[in-house]
């Protein structure tokens, strides 16, 4: 660039106090690190972890540009609001989009769904975290209608919380017909949310979130990285 010092790269996750998902979440981030060996690449959390986003801004040079990528699936309420107060006071700070929606996304959930084996009659619905924001919401709608799209069928969306169908009502009214039912999982990492999944689709198998104990898929990888990448320029 010139000279111009590289912007750091400060992953933003929503935070959790599961070691499974924080091992998750890490391992991303060390392996978007691995891809950009010439960029400082940091992880800092909106809630429950520390570093915080205030600590994670003051462990950088003051002088230092800093691309935030949050690791976020959808443009909620720490995206929108949370991100933009909290870095007011810093000059040099970019905020990139949220992941979602985005084809990529699409690709890892089907990766997690193939070990399900749902056959062609088989009922899918997508648990999602769901927000106070309907826009973030969309966003997940969005995810659904391009899973859908992949899977050359209808797929229901779930919510967990703040907004409806509840996961457990959208389970139910999948299968009704008769058909089974699998349900892909919309969560970044292992969590409250992954394991209140699992209790509500019950019986129904719930995939493994987009992060788990493998290693990260490559088009997550490159996704936080293009995220980088394209605020930079």
């Amino acid at each position: 660039m010139g000279g111009v010092t590289k912007p750091a790269l400060l992953a933003i996750s929503h935070g959790t106090a599961s070691a499974e998902g924080q091992n998750a979440v890490a391992a991303l981030v060390a392996a978007v690190a691995a891809r950009l060996p010439d960029v400082t690449v940091r992880l800092g959390h909106v809630d429950v972890q520390q570093p915080d986003v205030a600590a994670s801004l003051d462990a950088l040079p003051d002088e230092q540009p800093i691309v935030i990528v949050p690791l976020l699936l959808s443009a909620g309420y720490h995206v929108r609001i949370d991100l933009a107060e909290q870095t007011a006071g810093r000059e040099g700070v970019t905020i990139a989009p949220a992941l979602g929606p985005d084809p990529r996304l699409v690709d890892a959930l089907l990766e997690r769904l193939a070990p399900l084996r749902p056959a062609d009659a088989d009922a899918v619905v997508l648990a999602v975290a769901g927000s106070s924001d309907d826009r973030a919401n969309d966003d997940c709608r969005a995810i659904g209608t391009m899973l859908g799209e992949r899977l050359g069928r209808e797929v229901t969306v779930g919510f967990l919380a703040a907004a409806e169908p509840r996961l457990d009502a959208a389970v139910i009214e999948a299968s009704r017909g008769g058909a089974p039912v699998v349900v892909a999982d919309y969560l970044l990492a292992p969590g409250y949310f992954h394991n209140l999944a699992v209790r509500l689709a019950d019986p129904a198998p719930v995939a493994r979130p987009l992060l788990d104990d493998d290693e990260p898929a490559a088009s997550l990888v490159e996704l936080v990285v293009e995220r980088y990448l394209d605020a930079r320029a």
